[in-house]
C-alpha cells in the first residue's frame, strides 16, 4: 500500500512540474499571437471595442489525475497599453483525468472589475463562466460552462456572451485532451508594471 501511495504522489508531482514549467514558455510573441488570434474571432470583437481593459494568458497548462491543477502567466492591459503581469493558478479535486493548454482572455468592463482584479489577488466566484470558442478558419463558438475551458468547440450554438459582474471570459483550445467532473475557481495575482 505504502508504494502505491508513493507512485501516486510522484505521479502527482511530475504531472504539476509538467503543467508549470509548460506554461512558463510564454514570451512576448506568444502575447501578441493570442491577441491577434483573440481579435480575429467575431465572438470578442465587440468586448475589445468596448473593454476598459482585458487580461490575456496565451498558454494555461492544465493537468489532472484525480488531483488537478493549471498554470498560466498573462498580461493586463488597459487601453492597449500593459500596465502589468498577472499569473493564473488553479487546484482541484474530483474526477478529472488529462491534460490540455488553452488560452483566456478577460475582459474589464468597467474601472471598477478592472481594479477588483488587478488589486493584488482575485478569485473567480463560482457563478463565473467561460465561453468556449474554436480559432480555426470556421470560428464557431461553443457553450458556456462553470470552468475555464469548459464548452463545447465547434458546436453551433450562439454565443452567450456576455458580462458577469462585470468580466467576461474566452477560452481557446491549444491541444491536448482532458476528461473532467470537477468544479474549481482560478485565483490570479497581479503585479503592476
Amino acid at each position: 500500500m505504502q508504494r502505491s501511495t508513493n507512485v501516486f504522489f510522484s505521479s502527482i508531482l511530475v504531472l504539476f512540474s509538467l503543467v508549470f514549467s509548460f506554461s512558463a514558455l510564454a514570451n512576448n510573441d506568444a502575447y501578441g499571437e493570442a491577441i491577434t488570434n483573440f481579435k480575429k474571432a467575431t465572438e470578442t470583437q465587440h468586448f475589445f471595442n468596448s473593454a476598459y481593459g482585458y487580461a490575456i494568458f496565451p498558454t494555461v497548462a492544465k493537468g489532472g489525475i484525480g488531483i488537478g491543477a493549471a498554470y498560466g502567466n498573462g498580461r493586463v492591459y488597459q487601453a492597449g497599453t500593459h500596465m502589468g503581469d498577472s499569473s493564473l493558478t488553479q487546484l482541484s479535486i474530483g474526477f478529472q483525468l488529462g491534460g490540455q493548454a488553452y488560452s483566456e482572455i478577460i475582459f474589464f468592463k468597467d474601472a471598477k472589475a478592472y481594479n477588483e482584479f488587478t488589486s493584488g489577488s482575485f478569485e473567480f466566484s463560482a457563478q463565473a463562466s467561460a465561453v468556449a470558442i474554436n480559432l480555426g478558419a470556421n470560428a464557431q463558438v461553443g457553450t458556456t460552462g462553470n470552468s475555464a475551458g469548459a464548452g463545447q468547440a465547434g458546436s453551433n450554438h450562439n454565443a452567450a456572451a456576455k458580462y458577469i459582474n462585470g468580466m467576461a471570459i474566452f477560452t481557446a483550445a491549444k491541444g491536448g485532451l482532458m476528461f473532467e467532473a470537477a468544479l474549481a475557481g482560478q485565483s490570479f495575482t497581479f503585479d503592476a508594471k
